[in-house]
């Protein structure tokens, strides 16, 4: 997949079949239209094309908006490497791009650039300034510029949109299993391993402490939940606290993961760790040795579970 970083960057190797959207999660509903346009560009001889735009254009928009996304723009264009997409075209969204006419659009945008070939769109997409066109307005310029415009049917835009909206719910409640279920695969935080006040060694749990610098990305319900992650091509398993650390008096939000049967230094290096299972609410414990009581039993279900996978 190539990623071009802003519509003027763009150049046509041939005609493309285009979807635009914001893929927030990249989950089953958007996979299922990724896949209309990854077949229908083969069958056309064309290039498949996902438009998004960064930042989230209600962000843009709706000043003071506090929107929690469930990909960071890397993880999003991850999962989209994987459907097989031949182009990703992740547009910078400010105020005067929000300006811009429907037929500017659709003329500069879709035909002079992209080279558009055909659309594949919800029927309730509005565009233009002031969101003013809608998928009506988009069949007569395909008729005007020739290309085919293809209608999401609303049952399958209805799942994409609920499923959205569920998954944020779902993570928030921490019901990760419910939200994997929507996605299709496991729900994942990545961050740099940096430096904790390492407590977890004096007990005998080493954490990595994980720093995600997005802060639009949506960070599930603090708890224990057990986790899976590949480093340098091994896969691992741990049991990841999200929370205060209350015990020990904390008083910001951590993610530390606890791995199994691993013992690597991860100081400074990008992990990605998906989660699996909750295990438990974060709590209070009276004391360090409570603590470490709690943890055995956490430990002890985390091995149970991972050799349920097996």
């Amino acid at each position: 997949m190539k990623i071009v970083h802003s519509i003027p960057s763009f150049v046509a190797e041939k005609p493309t079949v285009v979807t635009i959207g914001t893929f927030d999660g990249v989950h089953l509903g958007h996979q299922k239209i990724i896949s209309q346009i990854t077949s229908s560009a083969k069958d056309k001889d064309c290039n498949s094309l996902v438009l998004t735009f960064f930042p989230h254009p209600r962000m843009v928009l709706q000043e003071g908006t506090e929107m929690k996304q469930l990909n960071t723009i890397d993880e999003k264009t991850a999962l989209l490497e994987q459907l097989g997409v031949d182009y990703l075209v992740i547009h910078p969204f400010d105020k005067a791009f929000s300006r811009m006419t429907a037929e500017e659009f659709v003329k500069e945008v879709l035909v002079d650039t992209f080279q558009l070939k055909k659309i594949i769109i919800g029927y309730d997409h509005r565009f233009g300034r002031n969101r003013t066109a809608d998928i009506n307005d988009l069949i007569t310029y395909g008729e005007t510029y020739g290309f085919e415009v293809a209608q999401i049917s609303a049952e399958e835009l209805n799942d994409v949109s609920i499923s959205s909206t569920k998954i944020r719910t779902a993570l928030n409640e921490g019901n990760i299993e419910l939200a994997n279920n929507y996605l299709g695969y496991p729900y994942a935080i990545t961050g740099e391993v940096v430096k904790g006040q390492q407590l977890g060694r004096t007990i005998g749990y080493p954490t990595a402490n994980i720093s995600v610098k997005e802060d639009y990305k949506l960070i599930p319900q603090n708890g224990v939940y057990i986790v899976q992650s590949t480093i340098q091509g091994e896969t691992v398993y741990g049991m990841m606290n999200i929370g205060n650390r209350p015990t020990v008096n904390g008083t910001s939000q951590t993610i530390e993961v606890h791995f199994l049967d691993f013992n690597q230094d991860l100081y400074n290096q990008t992990i990605c760790v998906s989660l699996l299972k909750r295990l438990r609410s974060e709590q209070k414990f009276p004391s360090l040795d409570a603590l470490k009581t709690q943890l055995l039993h956490d430990k002890s279900d985390t091995a149970t579970f991972v050799a349920s996978l097996r």
